[in-house]
């Protein structure tokens, strides 16, 4: 079976999104006391600043703990089939301190860059392969972001919630499939479940019904990141509505969340969750890079555009925020 690419950081953002809608920081430090804590990667982050913060949400691929008993468990394999982890998605979420604003940008994981801070160079998902503090120093090197904290959570996780909350609706403008993973989503509004919305982000051979032929995408990993930020923002939305309507079980949708969680020893889980109310109103600017197709040592990459400095400069911290890229 072939490795399974997914996307997770919509878990972490729902369920701060369900935090924050539902007024349950307060309660939320038993729920916290769980979350698994990486110590190696401290040494790597950057000193608090006054200004802002920004967040490494890293999502990994890892199998551990899938039940083969479950009726996806075809689709989404385990560590037999696929051992071991690599990030599937890798984003930076910048919090402005003073103006209480969000902003997330992602980087393609088929991205060439160099290695931490040495001079060998490779797809930014081999740099996972070697731990979470290289990803930590390959992001600063390469892109002069300073990474304050680190946030890692796997796809079980992402399924869970998106099942929890009762599905996320996707608004199709186009029939929409790709044969490679079991995608078929028709034109029009509908409620994915967390399979579906599993199949929808990792889609990496997307195609769409256009003018009675099958179109395709094309785009591969930059257009998978694209539509991995939009489900973000849908996911949002959709926490947020179901913990207005029902506040009293957005606390065990959290639990069962941070279970699949793992962040740096340094912060703070409730606090944390306080700096993203934004989200639970799905006020999050969203910056695409702009990225182009290329080959390196016989592999196919992707590597930055000229016009992408400008959002970079903003999430190192020492340029104003650019007009935000269109939701997908």
């Amino acid at each position: 079976m072939k490795a399974t690419r997914l996307l997770i950081a919509a878990c972490l953002a729902g369920a701060v999104a369900l935090a924050g809608a539902a007024g349950l920081v307060s309660g939320a430090r038993g729920q916290m006391k769980d979350v698994k804590r990486n110590i190696e990667v401290v040494t790597d982050l950057a000193a608090a600043n006054p200004d802002f913060e920004n967040f490494l949400l890293v999502g990994s691929d890892s199998r551990e703990g899938i039940d083969p008993t479950e009726s996806d468990f075809n689709v989404i394999g385990s560590t037999g089939d696929v051992g071991g982890q690599r990030s599937d998605t890798i984003m930076v979420l910048r919090h402005d301190k003073k103006m209480s604003t969000l902003s997330i940008t992602s980087f393609p994981r088929d991205l060439w860059v160099r290695i931490g801070y040495g001079e060998k160079s490779n797809r930014i998902n081999a740099a996972y392969n070697l731990g979470a503090a290289m990803l930590v120093r390959t992001v600063t090197s390469n892109f002069g972001i300073p990474i304050h904290h680190y946030i890692e959570v796997n796809f079980q996780g992402f399924k869970d919630l998106v099942n929890a909350v009762g599905g996320v609706t996707l608004c199709a403008p186009h029939h929409a499939r790709d044969t490679r993973i079991g995608l078929w989503v028709r034109k029009g509004c509908h409620r994915l479940s967390g399979i579906g919305a599993l199949r929808y982000a990792r889609s990496r051979h997307y195609q769409e019904r256009i003018k009675g032929k099958w179109v395709s995408e094309g785009s591969g990993d930059i257009g998978r990141s694209a539509r991995q930020r939009e489900f973000i923002t849908l996911m949002l939305k959709q926490a947020a509505k179901y913990a207005a309507a029902n506040p009293f079980r957005a606390g065990d949708v959290i639990e069962s969340v941070t279970s699949t969680l793992t962040v740096d020893t340094n912060l703070d889980m409730p606090t944390f969750l306080k700096s993203m109310r934004p989200a639970a109103e799905g006020n999050i600017a969203n910056y695409g890079l702009e990225v182009y197709q290329d080959t390196e040592a016989d592999m196919a990459v992707v590597k930055l555009g000229g016009n992408s400095k400008a959002t970079l400069d903003f999430f190192a911290g020492i340029a104003a925020a650019p007009i935000p890229a269109p939701a997908g």
